[in-house]
């Protein structure tokens, strides 16, 4: 027996932080399947339905919301309770009208941050990199396990805003100075604010971002931790009004 819990449990004590559940509870949580998103940055489909939105009031019946097909993430039917959602992925629950996108708050945690039906059909992916592939086009590797093939020029750190199911390119928003950002790691994660610069080294130190908020305050962090979201103003709306 556990052997066999190992494998479909993770002890609540070495569930990730940004899980909402209290490791003092209970001696097992779900463990996530093998999915888009690792664990260290995604919930399993079961917490979110249970423990975030509280549709449901204990493991059994959110499995049986979740295998009668009434959750929907990125616009496919997901029936595994173990199913891995994560950053930026667009969670749809038809029968009651709920829309969500999952977004970092301040304290790195994943939320799910209400939207509207108009936002519920895209969204953003990070190109982590890319490949050449058969007569000459472009396989972009997005953060959510994706792949999409283009002609654009586009590179590692630019995000499309991608149609969903259906995975079309509506638009890319390239990584330069200037474009707004949402930090998605590190002390300042969940802050917003444009690029002010990009500095790039040619050493084993990682590349850095300096970040300017409204309200004129400038700050240091990764570029690896910089997701870009809009031009002029974001594409997607966030928590707290921004």
């Amino acid at each position: 027996m556990a052997k066999m819990g190992s494998r479909k449990h993770l002890k609540r004590y070495k569930s990730p932080k940004h899980w909402p559940i209290h490791p003092k509870e209970d001696k097992w949580t779900v463990k996530p399947a093998a999915g888009p998103h690792a664990i260290e940055s995604s919930l399993p489909l079961l917490i979110v339905i249970r423990d975030i939105l509280g549709i449901a009031d204990n493991s059994r019946e959110a499995k049986r919301i979740i295998n009668s097909g009434e959750i929907l993430v990125d616009g496919e039917v997901r029936k595994d309770y173990k199913f891995p959602v994560g950053f930026m992925d667009v969670l749809q629950i038809p029968k009651n009208g709920g829309v969500y996108r999952v977004l970092p708050d301040a304290k790195g945690r994943l939320i799910l941050h209400p939207i509207t039906q108009e936002n519920v059909e895209f969204k953003l992916c990070k190109i982590e990199n890319k490949t050449t592939v058969k007569d000459g086009k472009t396989q972009l590797n997005l953060h959510d396990g994706r792949n999409s093939i283009t002609e654009d020029q586009l590179s590692a750190g630019d995000v499309v805003k991608l149609k969903v199911p259906e995975q079309e390119i509506l638009e890319a928003i390239k990584f330069e100075e200037g474009i707004i950002g949402l930090v998605t790691g590190g002390k300042h994660t969940g802050e917003i604010g444009k690029i002010k610069e990009i500095n790039i080294t040619k050493s084993s130190m990682p590349n850095t971002v300096v970040m300017e908020t409204e309200k004129n305050k400038t700050f240091l962090t990764l570029k690896d931790y910089v997701f870009v979201i809009g031009k002029d103003e974001p594409v997607i709306s966030l928590p707290g009004g921004n």
